[in-house]
């Protein structure tokens, strides 16, 4: 049986403190830290489902709030607030769980602001990032400009994306992740829109393809803990 979350708090820079979610199955193989996405905190429903469905899978997480939004701001941090809070999640998780292969990234938002924490400064034992659909440019304004951090990345990154993002041209992104070289693994999903939401014309239901995202991500993480 995983165990239900335990409530944690993090320290980030200049005494600010944040709210986590520490979520340890039995037998962890790895802890994957997940931020979330601009929109919504740790305790949405996707965050949630995802944390529930990777403590399946042999996935330990540490959800966690941006400073933002434990203020209840609807305005995103900083880069360099929000940073500091990824790396101080990562932080807490090493001293959490000493002994797991740590990963990183998270929804949207949270991703991004976690590869550009990588990108500056390698985040101390993190030996990948998953991405749950990676915000390449806003709707509508297609663009690479967001990616370019990406370069300066040395670890594994795992984009999952689908389809019909608006965040994530697909003409801008396969090609990118292709100049990314062996760094970067991109798993499509089919019609999924930026929240992994299929139409019912598919024949789909959210739950398989979430099933199907969890899976892959479980999966590319173990293959890089041995």
């Amino acid at each position: 049986m995983n165990s239900d979350p335990q409530p944690v708090k993090i320290a980030v820079d200049d005494g600010q403190r944040v709210s986590g979610l520490l979520q340890m199955p039995r037998e962890a193989r790895a802890c994957y830290v997940l931020a979330h996405g601009a929109g919504a905190g740790m305790t949405h429903p996707f965050m949630v489902a995802n944390a529930n469905g990777l403590a399946e899978r042999g996935i330990a997480t540490l959800r966690y709030q941006f400073p933002y939004m434990e203020q209840g701001s609807k305005r995103p941090d900083t880069p360099k607030v929000a940073h500091a809070a990824v790396r101080a999640a990562v932080l807490e998780a090493s001293r959490l769980v000493p002994n797991l292969p740590l990963f990183a990234g998270g929804k949207s938002f949270g991703g991004r602001m976690t590869s550009q924490a990588q990108a500056s400064s390698p985040l101390p034992g993190v030996r990948g990032l998953v991405f749950l659909g990676f915000p390449l440019h806003p709707p509508g304004r297609p663009s690479v400009e967001r990616a370019k951090h990406l370069f300066e990345v040395q670890i594994p990154m795992l984009f999952l994306q689908g389809t019909r993002d608006d965040f994530a041209n697909l003409q801008l992104l396969e090609p990118l992740c292709k100049q990314l070289g062996a760094r970067a693994t991109l798993k499509l999903f089919q019609e999924a829109d930026h929240s992994f939401h299929v139409p019912a014309r598919t024949g789909r239901k959210d739950s398989e393809v979430r099933a199907e995202l969890l899976d892959t991500a479980a999966q590319w993480i173990c293959k890089l803990t041995v």
